[in-house]
């Protein structure tokens, strides 16, 4: 917890009456101060702040033809089982079609969900938790609509190949087939999206064990602490073959070590409390979104977020669905059962799970249901991390 460290009051200060008035009149001073500065914000927003507002708003793209086609299959869709408890699934797309996004290859009428998480929420709003979803994990999924109009097969397959035959609601839907988890919002973010959130804030910190050199993600960094603008933070998440172990999990646990370096970049920053490091951040982020249209305005967004800025950051937990290679092909995931299906049910219930770097292989899932004295079940483990974590010492 950051903030100002006060100094404890010296003799004749902090004890005396005077010492008193001194304090009275200094918080009078700055709740007079504070009521000029809504005044004028007030004001603002009549005239050029309604301007500012107009603009982020119609950044955000509404995906209306997610909506149309998820209403149409509302009576398989899973019920949602905790007021105010929300699941909202994040979509980093790898399109090419855009502005800014041509860089990374010709745009071959495909896009695939390069980055899938599903972010849970809390109902207190105590505590938020992003699961990974790998592409390379074999699901079920569904006949969906596809860009043609036509409707596909259901099939038995990667499940990046969802965003890649239906869009978003077809990756929802495969989702909430996987998972009994109702999704209540969807984000979709492009490359250009991705790299202006981080210039925004002016950079996000890592920590590297070892110098990488890797001329297809266009990076070459020094080991030790290394501050990453946009161009160089893409790299960094999608790098696979050249970084690590090669894998997909390793990738992914990379960006939740990011995605956790940039929540507590934002928050010791305050840039959620501070306008004129809001706007190029809210402009950025709005720039290249698509949403449900519920989430479509800066309102939508606002009664997301309103309640995210006071989770501690060792309550944002990021962990990948337990997986293990696919029994058919060493290159694709399968599900390990039944951890995942625990972490589903604890979802769904909004109970808590807790996350550790290390733990024990034979239990993926994690801890015992009950321990040994008879005493309530303890919330189960799971391989991941936090955002206060940092990955080097």
């Amino acid at each position: 917890m950051t903030g100002t460290v006060r100094r404890a009051p010296g003799p004749g200060l902090g004890s005396s009456a005077s010492g008193d008035g001194l304090v009275r009149r200094r918080r009078r001073q700055w709740v007079r101060r504070s009521a000029l500065a809504v005044a004028v914000l007030v004001v603002a927003a009549a005239g050029g702040g309604w301007a500012v507002y107009a603009k982020l708003s119609a950044n955000i793209t509404p995906d209306e033809a997610a909506a149309a086609e998820l209403a149409r299959y509302e009576r398989e869709r899973p019920t949602a089982l905790v007021r105010d408890a929300q699941n909202i699934l994040l979509i980093g797309s790898d399109t090419r079609a855009g502005q800014g996004n041509q860089e990374y290859g010709r745009d071959l009428g495909t896009e695939r969900s390069d980055t899938t998480i599903l972010l849970h929420l809390a109902a207190d709003r105590r505590s938020a938790t992003a699961v990974s979803l790998p592409r390379d994990l074999m699901v079920d999924i569904p006949s969906c609509r596809q860009p043609d109009g036509k409707r596909s097969e259901p099939v038995f397959a990667m499940f990046n190949h969802a965003f890649q035959t239906g869009g978003s609601a077809c990756t929802i839907r495969t989702v909430e087939k996987l998972t009994n988890i109702r999704v209540d919002h969807h984000m979709v973010v492009d490359f250009s999206g991705f790299k202006e959130m981080v210039d925004a804030v002016d950079g996000v910190q890592v920590c590297l064990k070892e110098p990488i050199d890797d001329k297809a993600a266009k990076l070459k960094l020094r080991a030790g602490r290394v501050t990453l603008d946009g161009e160089q933070a893409l790299g960094y998440v999608r790098a696979r073959k050249s970084l690590g172990d090669g894998s997909d999990t390793d990738r992914m646990e990379r960006q939740q070590r990011f995605l956790g370096a940039l929540v507590d970049k934002v928050q010791s920053n305050d840039v959620l409390l501070n306008p004129v490091k809001l706007y190029p951040v809210l402009d950025a982020a709005t720039s290249s979104l698509t949403t449900d249209p519920e989430l479509a305005s800066l309102r939508g967004l606002y009664q997301l977020v309103r309640g995210l800025r006071d989770i501690p950051t060792e309550h944002v937990q990021f962990l990948t669905v337990p997986r293990e290679s696919y029994v058919y092909d060493a290159n694709r995931d399968q599900l390990v059962e039944p951890e995942a299906e625990k972490l589903f049910a604890r979802l769904r219930a909004d109970q808590p799970v807790a996350v550790a770097q290390d733990i024990a292989q034979e239990a993926p899932g994690g801890a015992p249901e009950a321990d040994l004295n008879g005493g309530p079940s303890p919330a189960p483990t799971f391989r991941g991390s936090t955002a206060a974590e940092h990955t080097c010492g």
